[in-house]
This record gives C-alpha cells, structure tokens and sequence, in this order.
C-alpha cells in the first residue's frame, strides 16, 4: 500500500477479507521498511544537499507510515516534518476512495448477481487528519502562548517515541517468517522504486520550472 502504509493495510484488509496472517506480514514488512528510512533518510538527505522544501516532499511522498514520516521528517529539521506531515496526510486522504473502490471491487467479484456490499464511510475515515488540521487552526490563531505550544510539542515528540517503540514491539520475524519471501521481495521493490521515483519526480519537476 505505498499510498498510506499500515493505515491503509488495517483498512483494506478486513474489507476484502484478507487474513490476518497477512494482514500482519504486510503491516510488519512495512513497518519494517520505514524503520530503516527513519536512520538512513534524514542523513541521505544531508548527503543529497537537499533543502528543507525538497526532503519534506521527499519523505512525505517516499516513506509509507504516518508516524515514520514524521519522525524521518523532523530528523532533518522542524520545516522538513511540517511539510512532510502535510504530505502525508493528504496521500492519507486517498484511503477513503481506495478502500470504496477495492470493496466494489471485491464484492462485484464474490457476488456476481448481487449489488456491492455497502461500506460505511464512518468507519474507514482516517479521523486523526481532522485533529490535525484543528490543532493546525488552533496554532495559527496565536492563541497559545509559546511555553504551551513548546511544552506540547516535547509531549508530541516523546510520544511519537513510544508510538514508534510500541511498533517494534508488535513486529514477529517470528509472525512473518511462515509467509514466504515473495511478498517481502516484492514490497522491497516497490517501496525502493517509490523512493527513486519521488525524486527523480521533483527533479526533473524543478528542471522543468527553471
């Protein structure tokens, strides 16, 4: 799922009745990947000379999972995570028409002579994106003072922490040794092919504007 990783994989999964075996293979081999782009990233980028702009569209195009984003983001710098994080979140926004479209899909093919099964939007919604932009509201107005807006923003670092250790802690070689390599190899290629792809995208995007 390079649009949204292991959101997109929890969503999708029970909508097309994938089993959980899978379903964990898959959000751990994502998990997995991005864990690796939160060390290498931020010092590839260094190496790249790339600006704050370009490895902010970088990661939040590149990298699959919110919370790697983010952390892979404001490794580089605060700019860097802002934009990254915006990114993300509106690749996020595509879970939504996805996951409609794959259970039209997966209910068209397991009922022929039926109508789609119905999904309820309610239920697939990424919500936290709305708790994002509130609190972007929020920050914007100037209504906080800069002792809150600091004192929270050391609380949101330490707990993207324990988010990113609590992901470790639910990720088994054990769980996913049993699926087999292929999945595996095919995710490495397509989550590296997304990584060149993204920038090679916005250099020749910036070739062209110049």
């Amino acid at each position: 799922m390079p649009f949204a990783g292991g959101t997109a994989v929890a969503t999708l999964g029970p909508t097309i009745h994938a089993k959980n075996r899978d379903i964990a293979y898959a959000i751990s081999a994502t998990f997995l990947f991005d864990m690796i782009t939160v060390i290498a990233f931020p010092w590839i980028g260094q190496w790249l000379g790339l600006s704050d702009t370009s490895y902010g569209l970088w990661i939040g195009t590149a990298v699959n999972d919110t919370s790697s984003v983010v952390a892979a983001g404001y490794a580089f710098s605060d700019a860097a995570g802002v934009l990254a994080t915006i990114v993300k979140l509106t690749r996020t926004l595509f879970i939504v028409p996805i996951v409609l479209i794959f259970s039209w899909i997966y209910a068209k093919k397991e009922t022929p002579s039926q109508s789609a099964e119905k999904v309820n939007i309610k239920n697939i919604f990424p919500w936290f994106i709305l708790g994002f932009l509130v609190v972007v509201g929020i920050r914007s107005t100037g209504v906080l003072p800069e002792t809150t807006v600091d004192i929270v923003a050391f609380l949101s670092k330490f707990f993207l922490s324990m988010a990113l250790a609590a992901i470790g802690l639910k990720t088994s070689f054990k769980e996913i040794a049993g699926v087999g390599i292929k999945p595996m190899v095919a995710g490495v290629v397509i989550d590296v092919s997304v990584v060149f792809v993204s920038l090679f995208a916005q250099a020749a995007i910036l070739k062209y504007m110049g």
